[in-house]
């Protein structure tokens, strides 16, 4: 006798999720749903919207690692259930995070003596660890003006205008007034001289960049060190430094080791720096390394004991997993100092084909240095026709992503492309990426002259016809997301004239 089974409408794991009411229905949006669905309906339908994502490779705005090899894939999908945090549970990955940190810390040359354990703390990103470092100059800061009878209710930092967003968030969130020096033409980066120039004594640090995010440009903290122990010998003070080298700190010692800019310079009490960038991990690993002990005051650091055993912790942060933990032992004993410098090296290369390959359309000014992070930030040497937004904005159809941002004040009216060479960018890539360009630039040289012009026109009409849509006077920002949005209705009308034209 031959046994058959009828499916009921409830064993819905056997049929087609595509065959099945589920993709049939909106994904909720606002609420959780009243009832469950099979685990690869939910998959499929989740993985087919994330399919309109950018292709992560291609997205040339990031610095952030996109690229590892499938045996430490491997190890990050071992210990993702991992939480870090269980030190006493998980010594073995503890461990590790200690022998990043004295790697990390050896190759920044801090003075340390043979077996000496560095200071130290894994973060989940450079954000963290500059927040971490921010805080320890703070205390420390105000434990000294306290001792000295001084106020200590006004603590300021003195960075460069082109410095990352979160330092802005640091100042904000821990009540420290941020002094910016002002970035001017052809100087993206922090003047020195200007920066010692707004010390005073209630300056916590000086914040120096290894790695520009507008132009990739070192900012010179051999200069900014000489310069602030002059100062602080004329003052009496003891103004110190931290080097944010969330970039550029795991390019310098590679391919630029004779620059001085690290603990061999006296006044650098701390550095971050982000493993997820150029130490060639994903997202969520960055590393803050102190000087020595003395450069993190003892009441930041927390120790509890309700997970098994004495713990001390200072982040900002509790729960995180290990993977990227792990990730990051793996590349420095993978790579070692002979990998990460092939890598730095290529990147550089690329950078260099890309570069020339731009300067050879005749069509843009370099921004971007050849000393500094690998990559290539410039700009149109006539933007009277169409602007580097356009461009940006051509080139998602190639499937690049490009950013186009203009520069912090005092340069505001310099606006830049800006493309990142990182570990998984060939040279196949950039060879690529340049005639991706050169066909953006003829289309947009077809196009009829710049509409801003023509909005700019329209605007004239209006105010002198007196509308009142005239007086309100846009802002640079204001007319670009307009040209933006009119030439892309423009390129829109242009396809649906041409639909069904050979």
């Amino acid at each position: 006798m031959v046994l058959s089974k009828i499916a009921s409408e409830s064993d819905i794991s056997i049929h087609s999720t595509f065959a099945s009411r589920y993709v049939r229905t909106s994904l909720p949006r606002f609420k959780m749903p009243e009832n469950s669905i099979p685990k690869e309906a939910a998959y499929q339908i989740i993985n087919d919207e994330l399919m309109l994502d950018g292709n992560p490779r291609l997205n040339l705005a990031s610095f952030v690692t996109t690229w590892m090899e499938p045996e430490c894939d491997k190890l990050m999908m071992d210990s993702i259930n991992k939480n870090y945090v269980d030190m006493d549970e998980y010594p073995v990955t503890t461990e590790l995070q200690n022998r990043c940190v004295n790697m990390i810390a050896h190759l920044f040359n801090a003075p340390l003596e043979d077996k000496e354990t560095a200071v130290g703390v894994g973060t989940v990103g450079s954000s963290e660890a500059i927040m971490l470092a921010g805080l320890a100059f703070k205390r420390k800061w105000q434990n000294k003006m306290k001792a000295q009878g001084k106020p200590y209710d006004k603590p300021n930092i003195v960075t460069g205008a082109n410095v990352q967003v979160c330092w802005e968030k640091f100042a904000r969130y821990f009540e420290v007034e941020l002094k910016e020096v002002k970035l001017t033409d052809g100087y993206y980066v922090m003047n020195p001289e200007k920066a010692v120039e707004m010390v005073d004594e209630n300056t916590i640090c000086v914040a120096a960049i290894l790695g520009s995010t507008l132009n990739g440009e070192f900012e010179d903290v051999k200069k900014l060190n000489d310069l602030l122990i002059e100062k602080n010998k004329e003052t009496g003070w003891d103004t110190p430094i931290h080097v944010d080298a969330a970039s550029g700190g795991f390019i310098a010692p590679f391919i630029y080791p004779e620059l001085e800019w690290d603990f061999r310079l006296p006044l650098v009490k701390s550095i971050n720096v982000s493993g997820h960038k150029y130490g060639l991990v994903y997202a969520g690993i960055g590393w803050v390394i102190w000087r020595n002990k003395e450069d993190l005051p003892d009441e930041l650091i927390f120790h509890i004991n309700y997970l098994g055993a004495d713990q001390p912790t200072f982040t900002l942060n509790f729960s995180k997993g290990s993977s990227q933990v792990i990730a990051q032992y793996y590349q420095l004993i993978r790579l070692g100092y002979e990998g990460y410098k092939n890598v730095m090296e290529n990147c550089q290369e690329n950078a260099r084909v890309l570069r020339e390959g731009l300067e050879k359309t005749g069509r843009f000014d370099i921004v971007s240095k050849e000393v500094g992070v690998p990559l290539v930030a410039f700009s149109l040497k006539d933007n009277s026709k169409h602007d580097e937004f356009e461009i940006s904005e051509s080139l998602r159809r190639f499937g690049w992503i490009v950013p186009a941002y203009t520069m912090p004040p005092d340069a505001q009216h310099i606006t830049v492309l800006r493309v990142v060479i990182r570990e998984d960018f060939s040279r196949t890539l950039a060879e690529r990426l340049v005639m991706d360009i050169a066909k953006v630039l003829h289309e947009l040289d077809m196009l009829p002259a710049r509409v801003k012009a023509k909005l700019v026109m329209a605007g004239e009409a209006a105010a002198a016809n007196g509308s009142d849509s005239a007086s309100h006077h846009k802002t640079d920002r204001e007319w670009e997301l307009e040209v933006t949005e009119a030439w892309k209705k423009f390129v829109a009308n242009k396809k649906n004239k041409t639909k069904g034209v050979c």
